[in-house]
């Protein structure tokens, strides 16, 4: 059974080419975190000796990569988009692979008659990469179960606020490394467990009323005229609408799907449990290099008034290390954020 356990970490700057520019063994500071349909992003502080002092004054953003691996497992990968040099140390910072989608704009005109949506969001994003691949794979776990009516026009938007807002809509994404995850929204395969003792120190276990929308009325592009709308009042929560236009919905059908989709995820007031600033415990019967936003942990807590007992979906990771010194041991926190909304709780 794998467990947390207490990750050391290590760094390599790469070139676009793939050659490996500098290596940084002695690290500081270390963090990265994941995220689901959001980018990602990691830092890393190096104190370099006098072989790789050089090396690291040639490094630029963009042109090159940060990889991030803990006890020699590859966990992080994102071109670098920031660097400061001081007196002792170096500190990058980087964003992952998706990042590049937000510099890119549809190359091609294109539309999807009743299409399911992950075949959409498989085509934007190699499309968005196609002209100059930065170096990625993409995976589609899943087909969204979700179909709709998209239109695309060439240089017209962001690639990465066009995936976004597709994922408002009935599927889920995520970078691990250079490789781009689609998933159905419904999406929750397990891949380890959680309980009280895992998380000694607490936990949080939160409320996002504000995210509530039981009615929602989404309208399509202007040419189409598309208008639609989904739910009603909820019993339990009363009646709380909800309006978005997305220009790119070409017809009635796909502006009722969207509408459908956004309504489960948002009919029931998600809650999110959080380890907050505390560690998860090294015996916790997870694998780090496994804590996907996406994949779901078994979470079992009665350390807050709020009993919480059932499978949740991964939103968040977040790990950091610290190197230490002389006088003070290095440690690592591992932070896991997970979550129910309507969508997992269907």
């Amino acid at each position: 059974m794998a467990v947390a356990g207490c990750g050391t970490h290590t760094a390599a700057v790469l070139d676009r080419s793939g050659a490996t520019v500098a290596t940084g063994q002695v690290l500081t500071e270390v963090e990265w975190t994941r995220s689901l349909d959001a980018l990602s992003t990691a830092r890393a502080v190096i104190q370099p000796d006098a072989d790789c002092c050089g090396r690291l004054g040639r490094i630029g953003t963009w042109r090159n990569r940060l990889v991030l691996f803990r006890d020699g497992a590859y966990v992080w990968d994102g071109p670098i988009t920031a660097i400061s040099w001081t007196l002792g140390q170096v500190e990058i910072r980087a964003t992952d692979v998706l990042i590049w989608l937000d510099n890119r704009v549809p190359h091609q005109t294109r539309s999807f008659p009743n299409t399911d949506l992950a075949e959409i969001a498989e085509w934007l994003i190699e499309d968005g990469y196609a002209p100059d691949d930065p170096g990625h794979t993409l995976e589609v776990v899943g087909r969204a179960g979700v179909s709709g009516s998209r239109s695309y026009s060439a240089g017209i938007g962001q690639t990465g606020d066009h995936l976004r807002q597709l994922a408002e809509a009935g599927i889920d994404y995520t970078a691990i490394g250079s490789k781009v995850l689609i998933l159905p929204e419904t999406f929750c395969e397990p891949v380890g467990r959680l309980s009280d003792v895992d998380m000694p120190e607490g936990l949080e276990v939160a409320e996002d009323g504000l995210s509530i929308g039981t009615r929602w009325i989404v309208a399509g592009s202007e040419q189409s005229g598309a208008l639609a709308s989904y739910g009603g009042a909820d019993p339990y929560y009363g009646l709380h609408e909800k309006y978005i236009e997305q220009s790119e919905i070409t017809d009635q059908a796909s502006a009722l799907a969207a509408a459908k989709a956004r309504q489960r995820v948002t009919s029931t007031v998600p809650v999110f449990i959080d380890t907050a600033q505390v560690t998860i415990s090294p015996l916790a019967a997870v694998n780090v290099p496994s804590l996907v936003p996406g994949w779901c942990l078994d979470v079992t807590s009665s350390s807050t008034c709020r009993d919480v007992s059932q499978r949740l979906k991964i939103t968040g990771v977040r790990v950091q290390e610290t190197g230490g010194d002389d006088d003070t041991p290095g440690t690592e926190s591992v932070q896991v954020q997970v979550a129910v909304s309507g969508a997992e709780a269907a």
